[in-house]
């Protein structure tokens, strides 16, 4: 900056206004400034900016569950496409759902003076999160600490797999199982009793349903499925996630046993797999962008009252519940 100020010939306070984008500037002394700074190639360090009092560094942290899976992704991106647009840049990293890496992740986010916090936090972990301690804003999404008392944006993951529970036993379906990660996971657990609630409604005792909890990846999906086809007198699946869905559907192509399925979570290719899974979709973008408005709101002070927001998901059957 003093360069610049030099070849402008100005003083560095005139300099410094103007990058922080005061108007109340000389056109001229603005041109010769702007001038400069093109040809000696300043860049602003917001880094150092930051450590200022009253400055930001217009950087947000948001850290999701597993950046390989295309639900996260799509997450990060809406949330993205929102603090962009207020002129911040989304700094997005994965805690694979390890406690001692979200640690790790929050500890780096703050030290790197990030404005704010989008949070989805790990499995296991939800009840030792206090937003409070967190040093900045924070929004929970997807899943919310178990303390409570913080700002949330969840989808209604209850009410969606009783929808879909609904589908298959009107189908005349008892043996329905049910195929998924760890009851750990607040969202699964949710679905869990969504299923549960539902199943009693209809007279059905969950205690003697073929389940298989616990399947992280898609391939931990397959195999308890293949177990289920082969062991259980299964008659559908709900499979609480896209990659027990993908999971359960590689199973059945192995085994040549075909069951009704209806998963949790819609896909690109959920509409042209074998003419179309049945899925309750979530409004993953919708999810995106109110948490990051969310934020938004509370860095800025325009709210200070904590919001639980919980967004309706939708029922897609594609035929694949009655197959």
């Amino acid at each position: 900056m003093n360069h610049v100020a030099e070849r402008a010939g100005v003083s560095l306070k005139t300099v410094s206004r103007y990058v922080n984008g005061e108007t109340n500037i000389a056109p001229e002394l603005g041109e010769r400034i702007a001038a400069a700074i093109a040809e000696l190639g300043y860049r602003r360090n917001l880094a150092a900016a930051s450590i200022r009092p009253g400055q930001a560094s217009r950087l947000i942290g948001l850290i999701i569950s597993d950046l390989a899976n295309p639900y996260y992704s799509a997450l990060a991106a809406a949330a993205e496409q929102e603090v962009m647009a207020q002129g911040y840049v989304l700094v997005v990293s994965s805690s694979t759902d390890d406690i001692a890496r979200y640690d790790h992740l929050v500890s780096r986010l703050v030290e790197q003076r990030v404005d704010g916090l989008i949070i989805v936090p790990p499995r296991g972990g939800h009840d030792r999160i206090d937003s409070d301690s967190l040093l900045s804003p924070a929004v929970f999404l997807d899943r919310p600490p178990l303390s409570g008392g913080a700002d949330c944006v969840l989808a209604d993951n209850r009410g969606g797999a009783r929808s879909a529970i609904e589908a298959l036993l009107n189908g005349g379906l008892r043996q329905v199982a049910f195929l998924s990660d760890s009851l750990e996971v607040f969202t699964i657990r949710e679905r869990w009793l969504g299923y549960l609630e539902t199943m009693a409604c209809h007279g059905v005792d969950p205690v003697s349903l073929p389940n298989w909890t616990g399947a992280h990846s898609r391939e931990e999906a397959k195999a308890g499925a293949i177990r289920l086809l082969q062991e259980t007198e299964v008659e559908a699946f709900f499979t609480a996630n896209n990659r027990a869905t993908l999971g359960a559907l590689e199973a059945m192509q192995e085994t040549g046993i075909q069951r009704p399925i209806i998963g949790f979570d819609d896909f690109e290719s959920a509409s042209l797999i074998g003419g179309g899974i049945s899925v309750v979709r979530q409004p993953v973008e919708e999810m995106g962008r109110a948490a990051a408005q969310m934020l938004l709101a509370k860095m800025t002070r325009e709210t200070s009252q904590q919001q639980q927001v919980v967004l309706p998901t939708e029922l897609v059957l594609r035929g694949s519940e009655a197959r």
